[in-house]
């Protein structure tokens, strides 16, 4: 029997404005997804996706859809769609394509970006902080996710970002895994603490080996989190059996 679980903080429901409706109930569903309203392996029903947010049925398939693009669910013939279940050595690829990708990022920030654009990082870094002091699972992610875009603007190679942005979904949860993980925000912190000092002395090499020892860190929380989550599946599954 599934023990209950309490309900993550956040509002759900989206904005009416026409212009911005599909993306607003896409990206609702996929807060709610990483902040943990629905676990890996749990079904997404239609119905309470509508009540969730607020909108049609028309629009939360087409969100659906979106999500199932990116790889954070998956559609299983007559059950539908499902919260997609990383693996450990999935994870552990993705971990090793992001420590080479945002370890450059920060290379690349730390020798070419604008004036401005260091003040927009080190604002958002402050706001990092706040958010992982105070703020709930959503606006922690949501802050974490800000500071990595005023990063990757920074660092001014629209390939890199690209290639980033189409790991996004499954690079965001991820990070919400390893920030589950008890003295893992505050080590997060220190370690992107690294990463600003370096880009304040514009040092890029040592802005690419604190990035990329972020990421490595985060790795190993992430990763650990899953095999015993995966470990303990197996333990359930076989219990019943």
């Amino acid at each position: 029997m599934k023990a209950a679980v309490a309900a993550p903080e956040g509002d759900f429901k989206v904005p009416r404005a026409a212009s911005v409706l599909r993306h607003s109930v896409t990206e609702s569903i996929r807060n709610a997804i990483l902040v943990g309203r629905f676990a890996p392996g749990e079904r997404l029903p239609e119905r309470e996706l509508c009540e969730m947010t607020g909108v049609s049925r028309t629009l939360v398939r087409e969100a659906l859809r979106q999500l199932e693009s990116e790889g954070l669910i998956h559609v299983i013939p007559h059950r539908g769609p499902v919260v997609d279940r990383l693996t450990p050595e999935q994870a552990e690829g993705i971990y090793q394509v992001r420590e080479e990708l945002e370890g450059l990022a920060c290379q690349l920030f730390a020798e070419h970006a604008s004036d401005a654009q260091r003040k927009a990082l080190q604002e958002a870094f402050q706001a990092l902080k706040r958010a992982m002091t105070h703020g709930t699972a959503l606006e922690k992610l949501t802050a974490k996710n800000f500071f990595y875009q005023q990063l990757l603007d920074g660092a001014g190679n629209e390939a890199l970002t690209t290639t980033l942005r189409l790991l996004n979904s499954r690079v965001m949860l991820l990070r919400s895994t390893s920030m589950q993980a008890p003295g893992r925000s505050k080590k997060s912190l220190a370690e992107l603490a690294d990463v600003i000092d370096a880009v304040a002395a514009r040092d890029g090499k040592a802005a690419r080996r604190a990035g990329s020892l972020h990421v490595r860190n985060a790795a190993k929380v992430a990763i650990e989190i899953l095999r015993q989550g995966d470990e303990a599946a197996e333990e359930e599954s076989a219990a019943a059996t």
